[in-house]
């Protein structure tokens, strides 16, 4: 397989790494409503610098709201092999630290930290995230229709 032409690695789907301090909300969320949107169009991470134990019950919730099932999500931590194996790491707040890799792109989306909120409060962040996350897809996959 050749690389595509937005992509560094072989084969024809972007890969797109969200990381958090806990891999428990933020990224989960984004990630999940990447692959949500995306299907098998671009490939989908998401670690934690200090990953919980378990994913933010309030979070799966809200995905669940829109048709999407991620209660199987574990949290798990970032390493320097999964910072490599992605064409753009997105950090969902500033001050990570993450693993820099030559090539790498990286964004940073400064977002609160939704650890202890309910459903109701982490909506909001969850329709935010949502936005960001279909720009950013359809900037690394014309097929990915944009919010």
């Amino acid at each position: 397989m050749t690389a595509s032409p937005r992509s560094k690695h072989p084969g024809p789907q972007p890969r797109v790494l969200f990381v958090c301090a806990h891999n428990a909300g933020r990224s989960a969320l984004a990630a999940a409503l990447a692959r949500h949107h995306a299907g098998d169009r671009i490939e989908v991470d998401s670690a934690g610098t200090t990953p919980d134990a378990g994913p933010s019950a309030s979070t799966i919730a809200t995905l669940a709201e829109l048709g999407i099932d991620d209660s199987a999500h574990r949290p798990t931590a970032v390493t320097a092999a999964r910072v490599a194996a992605a064409d753009v790491v997105v950090a969902m707040k500033p001050g990570l630290d993450l693993p820099r890799v030559a090539g790498v792109r990286y964004e940073t989306w400064t977002l609160p930290d939704p650890a202890g909120w309910d459903t109701d409060g982490i909506r909001p962040l969850r329709d935010a995230i949502d936005q960001r996350v279909r720009a950013l897809l359809t900037e690394l996959h014309p097929d990915v229709a944009p919010a």
